[in-house]
């Protein structure tokens, strides 16, 4: 159905961790005139953000304790679920009729969304479909789940996934692997459109500095002629490939005496399993090399847990190589925007990071779990000067011509949404 979207509608946004994945699309929503609503299970009050007004909801109780454990995601889905489905009752009662519904599906939020609104047009965010075979899933042996049951809880885990398909009207997913992910015949109602880099706003910067604090209670300031290495993660944890980066650099330490090493992330688990009972994935990997490694060498690492986007951006624009590994799922924000501040690249050769990175064209691409291979990449390129500015030239010009924010995705996020207005 060809959509209109000129004409003003009524459109509900529903994302656990709202703006998450619609920080771009919701104030664009709002600026051609629709009343925008946004449903939240963020801890704070209901306002109005961008144009876009956030109403803040929560859940009335917590998982039950003992639960199978294959059924524990689908209840606490379940749970987020039916608050969602209250909380939107209330607004129903109190006069809001969406024509379309855009939600994220991933934590159950809108599982009983149409029995709400039934003649609502529903679109939804096609992140991952979880896979037996050919993900994350098994990928990595060192952390296999040694149990027989595991593929029956990993196949569960797509019930959400599954319960939207047959009320959905419509999907849209950031990459072509992870659309890919999902079964036939929904995968024929995907749309796959990246929600943007802000190409603007994340571009080299020559003048470029950074304050960072070693160990030493010294403090030093960073620029461009400073011999850089950076690995982001919102959590550094094995799916990320912060085991292997961990493992690379005792030896990166040795062959570059002059290089720092700043390291992004929390202690917390994004994806994955946690870490054993009373340890963290950094302090395991960072305890596992420190014998590696002289008290000299260890000024150069710099943790710096996470930071503001600023200082993000900065630490991008900073980076004389910058390394980014993943298991095959979700690929992160993270590459598309060290692409687009023009780093050099190396990264995992996996499924989702083929999609954006060529081999010695947009980046340099190494086998996953080759710690020896990472180590000669990155010593390479941080030895070829030329090499390093081609490749850092070339990863921001394809970043640029397909996934701009402004030219290329939210126009094309906004026609998806005009497609489902009735």
């Amino acid at each position: 159905m060809p959509g209109n979207e000129s004409r003003p509608v009524d459109i509900l946004l529903i994302h656990q961790n709202f703006p998450g994945q619609f920080k771009f699309l919701a104030p664009a929503l709002a600026s051609q005139g629709h009343r925008v609503v946004a449903m939240t299970m963020r801890n704070e009050p209901s306002g109005t953000w961008q144009g876009v007004e956030v109403v803040a909801y929560s859940t009335t109780r917590g998982s039950t304790p003992g639960v199978h454990p294959w059924v524990t995601d689908f209840e606490s889905q379940t749970i987020r679920g039916e608050a969602c489905f209250r909380a939107a009752s209330d607004l129903k009662a109190g006069g809001f009729n969406p024509d379309v519904i855009i939600a994220h599906p991933g934590w159950g939020e809108s599982l009983f969304i149409k029995d709400v609104w039934p003649d609502a047009r529903l679109g939804i965010y096609c992140e991952f479909f979880y896979q037996l075979h050919g993900a994350d899933a098994g990928f990595d042996p060192e952390f296999a789940v040694n149990d027989i049951g595991e593929a029956c809880r990993l196949r569960l885990k797509n019930l959400t996934n599954i319960l939207h398909f047959e009320m959905a009207d419509s999907g849209i997913s950031p990459t072509l692997w992870q659309a890919n992910t999902f079964p036939e015949p929904f995968r024929s109602r995907i749309t796959v459109i990246h929600e943007g880099i802000d190409t603007v706003a994340v571009a080299p910067n020559p003048d470029v500095s950074l304050n960072v604090h070693p160990a030493d209670g010294t403090s030093l300031r960073l620029s461009r002629v400073d011999e850089v290495v950076t690995f982001v993660n919102r959590n550094l944890e094995p799916n990320r490939g912060y085991h292997i980066f961990m493992r690379a650099l005792p030896e990166l330490l040795r062959r570059r005496p002059k290089a720092r090493f700043l390291i992004v992330g929390g202690d917390g688990v994004s994806y994955g399993a946690a870490a054993p009972k009373g340890e963290t994935w950094r302090a395991l990997f960072a305890d596992e090399v420190r014998p590696q490694i002289s008290d000299e060498d260890s000024l150069r690492v710099h943790f710096l847990d996470t930071v503001p986007y600023e200082q993000f951006t900065a630490l991008l624009q900073l980076s004389t190589v910058h390394v980014y590994l993943t298991y095959p799922f979700v690929l992160s924000w993270s590459l598309l925007e060290a692409m687009s501040a023009g780093c050099a690249i190396v990264a995992s050769d996996t499924s989702p990071v083929r999609e954006v990175i060529q081999h010695d064209k947009t980046g340099l691409l190494v086998d996953f779990f080759d710690v020896a291979g990472l180590v000669d990449a990155v010593d390479g390129l941080l030895n070829d000067a030329a090499r390093k500015d081609r490749l850092g030239a070339a990863a921001r010009a394809f970043v640029q011509a397909n996934y701009d924010l402004q030219s290329v995705c939210l126009p094309r996020q906004l026609e998806w949404v005009g497609s489902l207005i009735p």
